[in-house]
């Protein structure tokens, strides 16, 4: 399922979702520009790898992508859902939301997998954060959403709790999936999603701002 857009219009200008997005962008566009051996080098030294956890790579990897769907994808949900939450908690609320819901992920990934060496990038965790603090802030929203069944594409308008929902289960379902693979760590960060949602909904009532709780 892809969202296209939804129907909740924004209020102000989200600076600080625009701003991710950039940040996101030109690091990306400095990826492209680099050899494989260069890029590899990249991932490892500022991706997270839960072996040698630390702050530093916990910031830095939420701002690596490891391919275009990859940035699209992470950065279309956040242009789709992020400009409405930062629209309930202003700028600063926002940025610093933001963040944690990454450490968070983070460190879920880094409990699932202690020992694994292979490095993590991607905004998907901090992300995640925000469609949880979405799912809460608007449950009456509806998503746009394209859903191809073989060559047929259909357009259907989703409550947001369903989509958001659907999402969140999708990635739980896939999680536990990757714990009893035999090639140990997966490569696609599901926990890390799981633990940036449920920290989303559970922390947003935090930075909403004051005449919003």
């Amino acid at each position: 399922m892809i969202p296209l857009r939804d129907n909740v219009p924004g209020e102000r200008f989200p600076l600080i979702m625009w701003t991710i997005i950039i940040l996101n962008a030109l690091v990306f566009f400095h990826e492209l520009g680099l050899p494989h051996d260069q890029l590899e080098n990249l991932f490892y030294t500022y991706g997270l790898i839960p072996a040698r956890l630390n702050l530093t790579t916990i910031f830095s990897s939420m701002f690596l992508h490891g391919g275009w769907m990859h940035i699209i994808g992470n950065m279309w949900a956040l242009f789709l859902f992020g400009n409405n939450v930062e629209d309930r908690m202003g700028p600063l609320r926002f940025l610093l939301f933001y963040l944690l819901c990454g450490i968070v992920a983070a460190l879920t990934h880094y409990f699932v997998y202690p020992g694994s060496t292979i490095p993590t990038v991607g905004a998907s965790g901090a992300l995640a954060g925000v469609m949880g603090a979405y799912l809460l802030l608007f449950p009456r929203a509806r998503v746009l959403t394209l859903i191809p069944v073989f060559v047929f594409f259909y357009f259907v308008e989703l409550p947001a709790v369903i989509y958001l929902g659907f999402w969140a289960l999708s990635q739980l379902a896939s999680g536990t999936m990757a714990l009893f693979a035999a090639e140990g760590a997966s490569q696609i960060a599901f926990w890390a999603h799981i633990g940036g949602f449920a920290a989303g909904m559970l922390l947003h009532r935090f930075f909403l701002r004051p005449r919003e709780n």
